[in-house]
């Protein structure tokens, strides 16, 4: 049991788990998963750390085939710029391994922007806390239980 999916049980927030077995030579934790569980990538979203101008750090979740707009996460945030926070920093931060970063359950409350595409999803995905476990929530839990933002903050890959 995770500390993501201890939260959510609490929270009595409707939630499946699904796992899989991780293969570290994978290289996308993210697309792994969406292959694993046969799931859409554009419905699987990563959980990523980062730090804004003004030291505040934030989370950024975006689908898994996509990557973060940095530029657009520090406007939603209300800064100028903002960097990928150092993965070690990540991991004491959250509580939880690179890869197995879950919005849910973190050491600290971070305030949290979710890409607007999550809510044409019934359900979307994210890690559960470790890698090779992923959870599925409805869109409206993350703004429910974090105080998350929808805001537009993924880049799709070209010809999306």
């Amino acid at each position: 049991m995770t500390p993501a999916i201890e939260l959510l049980k609490r929270l009595g927030i409707d939630h499946v788990i699904e796992a899989y077995d991780h293969d570290p030579a994978h290289e996308s934790y993210g697309m792994e998963a969406a292959e694993a569980l046969e799931v859409d990538p554009d419905a699987v979203f990563k959980t990523l750390m980062v730090t804004l101008d003004d030291d505040r750090v934030v989370i950024g979740v975006v689908p898994v085939r996509c990557q973060l707009d940095l530029k657009a996460l520090a406007i939603a945030a209300g800064a100028k710029k903002a960097r990928m926070t150092d993965p070690s920093e990540a991991e004491r931060r959250s509580g939880y391994v690179v890869g197995g970063i879950s919005p849910f359950g973190q050491r600290r409350d971070h305030s949290t922007f979710v890409d607007l595409s999550a809510e044409r999803w019934r359900l979307i995905h994210c890690s559960a806390g470790r890698r090779g476990l992923e959870v599925g929530v409805a869109p409206e839990v993350f703004p429910q239980v974090l105080g998350a933002t929808f805001a537009q903050i993924a880049v799709w890959p070209t010809g999306d």
